[in-house]
């Protein structure tokens, strides 16, 4: 697979980026708003030169300050998907996705006309205007048009950034499906750490204008990744969990994963037993109950213990719940903390409404 190697630094105004790092296949660049995640996107597409430093794809230079070398932008082979998406409005979604396949302006391109349109089920939407798209489907559309101009590496900038909740549910399974069958290097920059945990395997986190952490997402965000998630201000976080399928239950419909946490049942998947997985559960899917509960549709009740609770602006709490080592981020409001009476040192039980899973 083609490889990006990276080594640059750029100066705009007051603001200083040096960063330096390699991507071969899908790969969050993960940070707070302002960090310098946008900067270096353009610095790769061509949109921003730096003052210094090299740019390499799959062996070609695009750019380096010691051999004068500065690849035009339309000679790049970029695949640039922003977070408005950008369509042309005077083009159907047909269209856009042809104009893709026509920029590519060479032969054996990898990604077929009719394998994206199925991998991002386009189908419904080709003989449609872009004015009539909702937000997740715009996106759709322009993640088909940059896969059909056959780039060495697609750069996605906080895609999932204009959506509310519910459209970007709707994009991310596909943008988790595309990031499992890609051919070629992709860089998805965001501020979620949810987005993080589901799309990639490899992260790089910058802050302040510097990469302070670059590898496998399991080695960046250990165990439930809290310390540096709380450093960055994520917006909405995630605890990470390592895991295997323990059994299936095709009765149910479920599979049964072994955690540190204990065991979750999840929806079922098609690894047999044994298979290593990883988990990840949103901080906002976690409720707090003092006393077992009964007589509610959540699968996942896990019996815990307060390690700490941290106010989180005006209104909110954090509360960092563990069992046998492991650690689950749940965020909840004061008004809840207070009408609980909770403390740090608890028996409680965590009420698991949403599981997610990669590597399955």
């Amino acid at each position: 697979m083609t490889a990006l190697e990276l080594d640059i630094a750029v100066q705009q105004g007051s603001f200083s980026l040096e960063a330096s790092f390699g991507a071969r296949g899908p790969t969050v660049l993960f940070g707070p708003s302002g960090a310098g995640k946008t900067t270096i996107l353009r610095a790769i597409a061509g949109l921003q030169k730096p003052a210094r430093g090299r740019i390499e794809i799959g062996g070609r230079v695009l750019f380096s300050s010691d051999r004068e070398i500065d690849v035009p932008v339309h000679r790049r082979r970029i695949g640039y998907v922003f977070q408005d998406g950008r369509l042309f409005p005077h083009l159907r979604v047909r269209g856009n996705l042809l104009f893709g396949r026509w920029l590519r302006g060479r032969p054996g391109s990898l990604q077929d006309f009719d394998t994206v349109v199925a991998l991002l089920g386009l189908d419904a939407l080709l003989d449609r205007w872009p004015r009539s798209l909702s937000g997740g489907e715009r996106q759709r559309a322009a993640i088909g048009r940059a896969l059909l101009s056959d780039p060495d590496i697609l750069l996605l900038d906080e895609p999932l950034a204009g959506l509310d909740d519910e459209r970007k549910a709707e994009v991310l399974p596909y943008i988790e499906r595309l990031c499992r069958t890609a051919l070629l290097p992709l860089i998805y920059v965001t501020h979620s750490m949810t987005e993080l945990l589901r799309i990639a395997d490899d992260a790089i986190v910058v802050s302040q204008g510097r990469v302070v952490a670059a590898g496998a997402v399991d080695d960046v965000f250990p165990e439930a990744g809290l310390s540096l998630a709380q450093e960055l201000d994520a917006p909405d976080t995630a605890s990470l969990l390592r895991g295997e399928i323990r059994r299936h239950d095709d009765g149910e419909g479920l599979s049964v994963l072994a955690t540190a946490l204990g065991e979750l049942r999840v929806a079922r998947l098609s690894g047999p037993v044994g298979t290593p997985v990883r988990v990840y559960v949103p901080a906002r899917d976690i409720v707090i109950a003092t006393h077992k509960p009964s007589g509610i549709s959540a699968l996942n009740i896990l019996p815990v213990r307060i390690e700490s609770l941290s106010p989180v602006g005006a209104h909110g709490m954090l509360a960092i719940l563990t069992r046998d080592g492991a650690r689950l981020r749940a965020d909840l409001t004061r008004a809840s903390a207070g009408h609980l009476a909770l403390t740090p040192g608890q028996e409680v039980y965590a009420i698991v409404k949403s599981v997610g899973i990669r590597g399955a």
